[in-house]
């Protein structure tokens, strides 16, 4: 411990230097009044406003253009740089109406542009909502991210409520105990970093009522992706502990969207995300992708460290604000060093980073920090088999035992309940059902595979009972399903119109039809999920959640009632 004085002594004289070198309105940090100031620089600054927006305008002007000339990536180009000459203007975006305005439309007139017309799927409905009118677009429109949209459903990003928080007198009571502590704790983080009193104090909320629900929570879903996450960081050369970046900007959620059009777990925007390759159709966003975003997000972290020679502080200070707002950052503070530029970039940021660095520091050791028996979720398991063109979702659950919810949290990155028309598709499937959905597959022509549905049968059924009780006849069954023996198989493909999804069930084995005798039913407490139920009685998440029709990673309402086997172990009752 006396080993440790001198060292905390130093740095509190570093930070007493620091603080006094800053401009006299950011004397301690956070600075709470700087959220406040800004609105009144960008109001008084009107015109700096106007020429950010006419620079953009041209951009979308040439892109439009070079469009027209049948040039797209020319186009995207332009495209892409109209979008960052706004995030990268200096501004707090949102602290300008007119700003926040133009800029949410502009990404809705450049996702127009880009997305040919009779791919637009479901547009109006979206755009002019609680209009009598539909000819002219409504006042307030929904968000931008819902576009081209069908059944996916997405969440609101935590960064949006993150880049509003402001720290109470309590979370900001700091020790000298506290910051010794930081010091043991920080050996521990395998890259380098410069310690602050902020941090301690987003380890203060993390505690605290406010904010431990948010961190349960997002230790508990980074079960799923973790151990994904650490392989491609390791592969593209990023330090492990920086994939904890992931709860920070979506909570670990596949679908959370900000209020920039940023998505996925990684919250990329549309142009970053096109330039790490991430393709954006209307048929797929590969931001909301599992593998694919994450290995964008590692590549394109490790660029920003190459940028600022291995400091990772600015690196993430740049992944969030951008590299432009950073370097002039950098120039205006005269140092590439986090905390000295810290009176020189947005609220968001300043939170961004001390909030990423206490997320590290609690996840490497989360019982010393108070959060002790978190059930982390199992990490995702799943088999992936290549689909040619548009298959249903329907179709894919159906042949593999599941629901569609289920088949979507597998593939967060379809925009709609059917793969790319015209292209090779690999889509992720319950662990186990490859062979079986592959051998399914083969029964159902391309041309078919958006409309066809496959059924069960029941052992004992033929033909003329399948048609009994679908409607379907029997020449159409086995037209459908040449040389399937029905002796050998629990499953038939029928088209998807005027079926009727009834039970056969055999008069003379009644009792017997329903699986209910071999199942209990449990029910879920607050922030439950399928699959931490399932790691709690040693099942197979997949199985439970097939059982019962709900997605692996959906929270449950508390006293929501779960179907399980009858044969599952019971939970330990040490929480």
């Amino acid at each position: 411990m006396s080993a440790s004085f001198p060292r905390l002594m130093a740095r509190v004289a570093i930070l007493t230097a620091l603080v006094a070198t800053a401009a006299s309105s950011y004397a301690q940090i956070p600075a709470a009044s700087s959220a406040r100031s800004i609105p009144t620089q960008v109001e008084q600054s009107e015109g700096r406003v106007a020429q950010v927006i006419a620079r953009a305008e041209d951009h979308f002007r040439k892109g439009k253009l070079n469009l027209e000339d049948s040039k797209r990536e020319q186009a995207r180009e332009e495209f892409d740089k109209a979008v960052d000459s706004i995030l990268e203007s200096g501004f707090d975006v949102r602290a300008s109406q007119k700003l926040q305005t133009y800029y949410l439309e502009l990404v809705e007139r450049i996702y127009r542009e880009e997305v040919p017309l009779q791919q637009q799927v479901n547009t109006s409905s979206v755009l002019v909502a609680q209009n009598n009118q539909p000819q002219e677009p409504a006042p307030q429109k929904a968000p931008l991210s819902q576009i081209g949209f069908r059944d996916q459903k997405f969440e609101p990003s935590p960064l949006d409520e993150l880049s509003k928080l402001v720290l109470t007198e309590r979370e900001k009571e700091v020790s000298g105990e506290d910051l010794l502590a930081l010091e043991q704790s920080k050996k521990n983080v395998n890259f380098s970093f410069t310690l602050n009193p902020l941090v301690q104090q987003y380890i203060n909320y993390y505690q605290g009522p406010r904010g431990r629900a948010t961190m349960e929570g997002g230790l508990r879903r980074s079960g799923q992706y973790m151990k994904l996450a650490r392989k491609i960081f390791a592969e593209e050369g990023v330090p492990l502990d920086v994939t904890w970046l992931g709860q920070v900007e979506s909570a670990w959620k596949p679908r959370a969207v900000s209020w920039a059009a940023a998505s996925g777990l990684w919250q990329f925007i549309p142009s970053t995300g096109r330039m790490y390759g991430l393709r954006q159709n209307a048929y797929i966003d590969e931001r909301n992708s599992i593998e694919q975003a994450t290995r964008a997000s590692a590549r394109h972290l490790k660029d920003l460290a190459n940028r600022y020679n291995g400091n990772w502080e600015l690196a993430m200070a740049a992944y969030n604000t951008g590299a432009g707002n950073i370097d002039r950052a950098i120039s205006r503070a005269g140092s590439a060093n986090f905390w000295m530029i810290y009176p020189y970039i947005a609220q968001e940021t300043r939170n961004y980073v001390p909030n990423i660095l206490a997320v590290i520091l609690i996840a490497k050791n989360p019982e010393k920090y108070g959060f002790k028996n978190v059930r982390f979720d199992p990490p995702m398991a799943y088999d992936v088999v290549q689909v040619p063109t548009a298959t249903s979702l329907q179709l894919v659950a159906e042949a593999t035992d599941t629901s569609v919810d289920h088949i979507r949290s597998l593939n967060p990155e379809l925009k709609r309940d059917v793969t790319p028309r015209g292209d090779a598709y690999n889509v992720r499937i319950p662990a186990g059902r490859a062979k079986q959905f592959a051998s399914l597959l083969q029964r159902i022509s391309p041309d078919k595979r958006e409309t066809a549905r496959v059924i069960s049968v029941a052992p004992g059924e033929d033909f003329q009972n399948v048609a009994s009780r679908t409607g379907i006849s029997v020449a159409q069954l086995q037209a459908m399903n040449g040389g399937v023996d029905l002796k050998s198989t629990t499953k038939l493909v029928v088209p998807n119109s005027s079926v009727r999804l009834t039970k056969w069930v055999r008069a003379t084995s009644a009792a017997n039809s329903e699986a209910a005798p071999s199942l209990n039913k449990v029910r879920a407490r607050k922030g439950d999920t399928i699959a931490s139920i399932a790691a709690a009685r040693n099942l197979d998440a997949n199985d439970v959640a097939r059982l019962n029709g709900i997605p692996v990673n959906s929270e449950l309402r508390a006293g929501q009632e779960v179907k399980i086997p009858a044969t599952a172990a019971v939970p330990s009752r040490r929480r």
